[in-house]
């Protein structure tokens, strides 16, 4: 080969190299904070979800849950830095004219977990099933018995809460409102409802409060393990963590699936997060290369998780759930 050719085959190697890298897809994704396990675990998912697909991960995070502001110029970092889908578990609605900012910019805009305005496509948990299959459990365990029920909810307005809590009222039989609405419905057999922000020492003192209302309560709903947690955590202290029987969603390894087995709560809905983000890193790289936007909703899955099977309500044990959980 003369040294002219070589050169020029050098050339066109070394064209075709950058071409390649110039090709590799950027996505972002944003979380609301950077220690909850439920994120952490998502971003695990995206991580190898990119490395397997070779594309390139930006990842970013709020200060605290609520920190929208963090959340805007992450994103608008990403897309200066080259990202053209972003994936995000919004902090709240303050962010929707950025996202139709970068849309217009021709970006895709996916949301994780949960709904977003404007956004896309979701990639997330059906809630409303969530909430229903430990309301299914409930009703089963209590094998007839009136149910004297406390909810532990998130606070007023949020989408999951609301799903979640009304979810589960219709696995219970009782009249609820639809997925669609952000109002929580209380039939006559919630006695009482208290607003945890899914945190266990608020939901302490959520389900004191309660039991001062009504000592009778045999049933517990918690929006999360963590709420369910300290929900427990009163109940022992009044004696009473025996004649109740208390229900959590997420699928966390700790308060979740451990809590199962040690009898704290006696069922949890598992939802799978690192799914959400994998999902969400092969979109974006579909988009890079077929300009096609993600559109819809897209359900992750979500599985009882339970100590006890019963009649008629679909679980898998803990053992198998073990497998699946994430967090501590």
């Amino acid at each position: 080969m003369s040294r002219l050719s070589t050169l020029g085959f050098a050339a066109a190697l070394a064209c075709f190299a950058t071409s390649t890298m110039a090709a590799q897809p950027v996505i972002g994704l944003i979380t609301k904070t950077e220690t909850n396990p439920f994120f952490v675990k998502m971003k695990e998912g995206a991580e190898a979800e990119a490395k397997k697909l070779g594309a390139k991960l930006l990842s970013a995070a709020g200060k605290q849950d609520g920190d929208t502001a963090g959340q805007i110029t992450a994103m608008e970092n990403m897309v200066a830095a080259g990202a053209k889908t972003i994936l995000i578990t919004s902090s709240g609605d303050a962010i929707v004219p950025t996202i139709k900012k970068m849309k217009a910019q021709g970006v895709q805009v996916i949301a994780l977990d949960s709904p977003v305005p404007e956004a896309d496509a979701l990639f997330a948990t059906n809630n409303y099933k969530a909430g229903e299959l430990i309301g299914a459990y409930a009703k089963a365990t209590l094998g007839g018995k009136k149910a004297i029920i406390a909810t532990m909810d998130l606070f007023p307005g949020h989408p999951v809460g609301a799903q979640r809590h009304n979810g589960f009222l219709a696995g219970m039989g009782m009249k609820t409102l639809p997925a669609e609405s952000n109002e929580l419905a209380q039939p006559a057999d919630v006695v009482c409802m208290a607003d945890s922000f899914g945190d266990a020492a608020k939901g302490q003192t959520g389900m004191e409060n309660c039991l001062q209302k009504n000592a009778d309560i045999n049933v517990v709903y918690a929006i999360n393990e963590p709420a369910a947690a300290g929900a427990y955590k009163a109940l022992k202290a009044a004696g009473k963590e025996k004649s109740v029987v208390i229900l959590g969603v997420d699928g966390m390894c700790s308060n979740g699936v451990g809590n199962v087995e040690k009898g704290v709560i006696a069922a949890t809905s598992m939802q799978y997060p690192l799914k959400m983000a994998a999902m969400g890193v092969a979109a974006g790289v579909k988009f890079a290369k077929d300009g096609k936007r993600q559109s819809g909703y897209t359900d992750t899955g979500v599985d009882l998780v339970a100590a006890k099977a019963v009649a008629g309500v679909k679980s898998i044990d803990t053992k198998q759930a073990r497998g699946q959980c994430w967090g501590d």
